[in-house]
């Protein structure tokens, strides 16, 4: 039988109590079945069934603590959906055990189910995760933290929440120190923050904020040199899914294009764009996040001076940044270089690349938290 959704139209609390017996005048009704108390999260959730000769009477709940001598009326429920209602008791103290019952109230009085208890445990919630940091990546982020909520014996899961100036949204649960969001969009910088739950469903307070601005990269692409194919040997920087990388230098826009004599490769500048000029960076991978040796290195910010315009060397296992000025101001991207070699007698490169669609953004691979 599935959980209902209850309306509740009356809460009262009652100073004096209430006697275990109530008198009953007229008809009998009849009495609720098969309750039971949940304590989770603060609140102790009471439960019951109808009868099956249930008449539409109003059902009564009461309360008192284990020490109480006297019962206290709490609540009036007057709604329930399939055949099961509930009621979420917030008025509780933590160290405390409960004592529930509910009645079926009708002209002929009311007739009670037999009294559950449950306890109240301290709200005490795991320590706050530490050391969020967001991984961006094409059309995602993959968000992961330290495992300092651990510490607490009843740890049970996260809540990873998404920060938008100020308003907060549930993303979703997960039990591992890591949360990958496929909806965040390229060019679109996403705050995130999470908290860890115990067992008992105690939610800690949030984690520092950490950042990742989602942009386009690729694995895979190759390019011919200038010399053997031109038409094949331009690179332009792919905005959207719609644009192509490997472009004519000679009849559209490009940002690079490669050269060789055969025994050297080599990166010519074009227009806007620049490299960075330390002869590239000896890398393991573009991007080091899920999954990653845990010695890889990548370049994950973008150096903001020292790019120089002209022609490079190229290398293999190596991360070259490439500074792009466009219409709304400057990119950075960049681009690994996975193989030089030949296909039959062409001169190829087989890379990598990432590139940043905000302007002035020098997150490649992962964040700086900005």
């Amino acid at each position: 039988m599935g959980r209902a959704v209850t309306l509740c139209v009356a809460l009262a609390l009652v100073a004096s109590g209430c006697r275990d017996n109530a008198v009953v005048v007229g008809d009998v009704p009849a009495a609720p079945r098969a309750l039971s108390v949940t304590y989770y999260g603060g609140s102790v959730t009471v439960s019951w069934e109808l009868a099956p000769d249930w008449d539409g009477e109003a059902f009564r709940i009461y309360s008192r603590r284990s020490t109480d001598a006297d019962w206290f009326f709490i609540a009036e429920v007057t709604s329930c959906i399939g055949g099961f209602c509930t009621y979420d008791d917030i008025n509780v103290l933590a160290g405390e055990t409960y004592e529930y019952r509910v009645s079926a109230s009708g002209t002929g009085g009311e007739t009670f189910t037999s009294a559950v208890s449950v306890f109240v445990p301290a709200f005490t919630p795991p320590p706050v995760p530490d050391g969020p940091f967001v991984i961006a990546l094409d059309g995602a982020n993959y968000i992961t933290w330290g495992t300092a909520s651990r510490g607490a014996s009843d740890f049970s899961f996260y809540k990873i929440y998404l920060d938008d100036a100020g308003s907060t949204f549930l993303l979703g649960e997960t039990d591992s120190e890591g949360f990958l969001d496929l909806l965040a969009a390229n060019g679109t910088t996403y705050s995130y923050f999470m908290t860890a739950t115990d067992a008992d469903g105690h939610e800690s307070d949030g984690s520092a904020l950490a950042s990742g601005t989602p942009r386009p990269d690729y694995h895979g692409e190759w390019i011919y040199a200038y010399e053997d194919r031109p038409a094949q040997s331009g690179f332009f920087f792919q905005t959207d899914e719609n644009s192509i990388a490997i472009v004519d230098p000679d009849v559209d826009a490009w940002d690079f294009r490669i050269e060789s004599d055969g025994v050297q490769w080599f990166l010519r500048t074009n227009g806007g764009s620049a490299v960075h000029d330390n002869g590239g960076f000896v890398t393991s991978a573009l991007k080091c996040g899920p999954g990653a040796d845990f010695d890889c290195t990548d370049v994950s910010v973008a150096p903001t001076t020292n790019y120089a315009t002209g022609v490079f060397e190229m290398l293999p296992q190596t991360t070259y940044v490439v500074r792009v000025n466009d219409t709304d101001g400057v990119h950075y991207g960049a681009i690994r270089v996975e193989f030089l070699g030949f296909d039959a007698a062409d001169a190829i490169m087989i890379f990598d690349w990432a590139y940043q669609l905000q302007p002035g953004n020098v997150n490649l691979v992962s964040p700086s938290g900005s």
